[in-house]
């Protein structure tokens, strides 16, 4: 199948990748030129596992292309995806800008029936908007060319979301005719082998599923940082309390783990923006706003932990930080917890010796060169003459540390562990003090 796909970010690039590794013939079209060059080269400019391997591959096989050209995008795809960003206006809206002009070039150069796909994370009734912006531009143009817009949200974890795309446990098709219903049908095909995962709807809904889970787990996330600042303050462990509720089916163990508040791309921004269409309503919707207080108080659970230890001056002190990104198998820091300690951290005075495996350069990227902020090489560099070690992320690496060589190279034996990752009795009885979240 001929498909297009308007915008290289995240959803995009991976979408387009992954359709192609199936044997289509796929376009990607962005107006970044230089991040055109760069894939072009087969440079991968996110930290994604398995994507650059994929992404070589279609181009290898002359079934993966990118460009700048929309009309020869159009020309190209009999399926249009819209894959732009969506950021979040100071309200809390999603800026639908980048999708209107998507579709505002799709109706300048449409010219034979083709299905429009909005891949992007959208408002309830942009489906319908995307439709009235491509009629409008052929009325314009004085032609009468058929097309159906269908809404597909992407449902892509950042760290496995080629795993999530070639494996989907769910494909979600918003479409208000069955003709096109079907062609997603066939599109799809090779993702939905084993048993049937696609599930049609129509469109509203299934923009609004999008939201819906992703509030929904961040929810858990939320409720879990709630019951932790509960047990901290009862002597409870909420390690143990997640052990207990998780046991119940109708809870289970995913998303409720403690930790330091979730960050990234799509929860916080997807939280707001539901906020925001709640009030367009009419519609009180107080739990999403509590879900991100929540969340914004758990981000500067660590700070806190840490002036408890060494006092509101902590000019005298340097921090080693493991853990940048705001999760692992990603280089991605946007609105990760690590920022609102860094920012915590130098307000107090602090130095901060800081390592990540993946994103030590988005971290120069975001602050540049600093006198505060050291990025090393390697997790134990961090410790040189620090007075704590801070843990913002849960990579693998910092799983089974070498706590003798911690001990030795830390000023003072100070651990603050916002997320849970070791056995708090072995930990002090290795000689540290150990702080981590919702543990007595």
């Amino acid at each position: 199948m001929k498909i297009t796909v308007v915008g290289t970010g995240y959803v995009g690039l991976v979408t387009g990748a992954c359709l192609a590794q199936v044997g289509n013939h796929v376009l990607c079209i962005d107006v970044d030129a230089r991040k055109v060059e760069q894939l072009s080269a087969g440079i991968v400019p996110i930290h994604e596992p398995g994507l650059p391997a994929i992404v070589q591959e279609g181009m290898a096989g002359d079934r993966l292309r990118f460009g700048t050209n929309i009309a020869a995008g159009v020309a190209h795809g009999d399926y249009l995806f819209i894959a732009v960003g969506t950021p979040p206006d100071e309200d809390g809206s999603a800026d639908l800008r980048h999708v209107l002009m998507a579709a505002e070039a799709i109706g300048q150069h449409l010219d034979h029936y083709c299905v429009i796909i909005n891949k992007s994370t959208v408002p309830v009734g942009t489906a319908q908007l995307v439709r009235q912006r491509i009629a409008a531009v052929l009325q314009r143009r004085g032609v009468d060319i058929p097309f159906d817009v269908v809404s597909n949200p992407e449902f892509l974890k950042e760290g496995a979301a080629v795993e999530d795309f070639m494996k989907p446990d769910r494909i979600i098709i918003g479409a208000d005719h069955p003709d096109a219903a079907e062609r997603m049908r066939a599109l799809y095909a090779p993702f939905n082998r084993n048993h049937d995962r696609l599930i049609v709807m129509d469109p509203p809904s299934a923009e609004l599923s999008k939201y819906a889970a992703n509030v929904m787990l961040a929810t858990k996330i939320s409720l879990m940082n709630e019951l932790a600042g509960l047990a901290e303050r009862m002597g409870a462990d909420i390690e143990q309390v997640r052990r207990g509720i998780g046991a119940d089916p109708r809870i289970g163990y995913a998303f409720i783990y403690p930790g330091c508040g979730y960050g990234g791309s799509c929860f916080p921004k997807d939280v707001r923006a539901l906020e925001y269409s709640a009030r367009q309503t009419g519609y009180a919707a107080p739990l999403l706003a509590a879900v991100e207080e929540v969340n914004n108080r758990q981000k500067r659970v660590l700070e806190r932990k840490v002036v408890a230890e060494l006092g509101e001056d902590l000019s005298p002190y340097t921090v080693a930080l493991w853990g940048l990104a705001f999760k692992p198998n990603t280089d991605d820091m946007r609105e990760a917890p690590s920022r609102v300690l860094l920012e915590g951290l130098w307000a107090r005075g602090a130095r901060v010796r800081a390592y990540d495996p993946a994103a030590g350069a988005e971290a120069r990227r975001i602050y540049g060169e600093r006198a505060d902020l050291q990025i090393c090489e390697d997790p134990y560099a961090a410790l040189e003459g620090a007075d704590a070690l801070v843990i913002c992320t849960e990579w693998q690496l910092f799983r089974s540390p070498d706590f003798d060589q911690i001990r030795a190279r830390l000023r003072r034996p100070l651990i603050v562990d916002g997320r849970n990752l070791y056995d708090p009795q072995a930990v002090r009885a290795a000689g540290f003090r150990y702080h981590a979240i919702g543990r007595p």
